[in-house]
């Protein structure tokens, strides 16, 4: 594999590290596309140099800095579960100086990056992650996860409209794919909607159901593929369980490192199951005066006499 093709190579002195732009992605400081923006920009700094190629490799022991404040070195991979209130913004700062979800998420947490994005008035769960890495593999359209909402809406419910819906639709000229919609309850002018959608573009939900006729009045997401909005209360933050993240991401757990008793162990074990097996000990047949002689390095024919070949 060529060096472009990895982000992590080997050398001869061990591995040379990892390409910056990954190494700041997974420090929760940006997706790998932005990290290289902020390298062409010339705001990235390794050891003190500008960093003047996002192909450039972070050792053990570098020094990253970002406007020429030190980054600290990325965690391991984290997930975190967040109930979204109404009235946030899904930013980091907002120009309108309204208030964030990251200005008001518990003390204690490590730097996060959101997975998408919930609109101001949009409720329900946010996944947030330290990796930028996870983030995009998360947000992949390719990927196909289902996000799943209940919208409140107000308006005349047509429920063969919403079955429609199943074959995707274009509206000023925007392709969304396939949409599932249910009706699940209805109260005078208003009703609940179960709605599923797998591209997640830009207030999708509420577009669709207005050209529909229906106005969203309440949008609370409640699953984003595997993990689910539960029971969390609003405004809490709860990490995922590392193992059920790995899994559902299809992430490889980092190789535990073996003590020398353990390694060796191992190594003859291996050395066994590689023996072919030993064939069944046949009974000695009983040896007349004419046969050879057998050693264990063969048949020792009488003086004069000849050995026949055994099949």
């Amino acid at each position: 594999m060529s060096d472009i093709e990895s982000d992590e190579v080997q050398g001869e002195d061990g591995p040379r590290g990892e390409r910056i732009a990954k190494w700041l992605a997974r420090a929760g400081i940006a997706s790998r596309r932005d990290g290289e923006r902020l390298i062409a920009d010339g705001r990235v700094k390794l050891n003190g140099q500008l960093v003047e190629s996002p192909a450039t490799f972070v050792k053990m022991g570098d020094t990253v800095a970002l406007d020429n404040k030190p980054i600290a070195a990325p965690d391991r991979s984290r997930l975190f579960r967040y109930h979204k209130p109404n009235g946030l913004v899904t930013t980091h700062k907002d120009p309108q100086g309204r208030p964030t979800v990251f200005e008001n998420l518990p003390e204690g947490l490590p730097r996060l990056v959101s997975v998408g994005r919930l609109d101001l008035t949009s409720e329900g769960l946010l996944l947030l992650t330290n990796d930028g890495e996870v983030a995009r593999k998360l947000e992949l359209p390719s990927n196909g996860w289902i996000r799943r909402y209940r919208a409140r809406v107000y308006g005349r419910v047509d429920e063969g409209a919403l079955a429609r819906l199943r074959n995707g639709i274009t509206i000023e000229g925007v392709a969304y794919g396939p949409i599932d919609a249910a009706l699940d309850s209805r109260q005078g002018a208003n009703a609940w909607l179960s709605v599923a959608i797998r591209e997640g573009k830009n207030r999708e939900v509420r577009r669709v159901m207005q050209h529909l006729g229906l106005q969203v009045t309440r949008l609370i997401r409640t699953a984003y593929g595997p993990f689910q909005l539960g029971t969390l209360p609003e405004g809490a933050v709860e990490e995922v369980n590392a193992k059920v993240m790995r899994d559902q991401l299809g992430l490889d757990a980092a190789p535990r490192i073996k003590k020398g008793k353990e390694l060796a162990e191992e190594i003859m074990a291996e050395r066994a199951r590689a023996q072919p097996e030993a064939k069944p000990a046949r009974a000695p047949r009983a040896r007349s005066a004419g046969d050879p002689q057998r050693t264990p390095w063969g048949a020792v024919p009488k003086r004069g006499g000849k050995v026949q070949r055994e099949d």
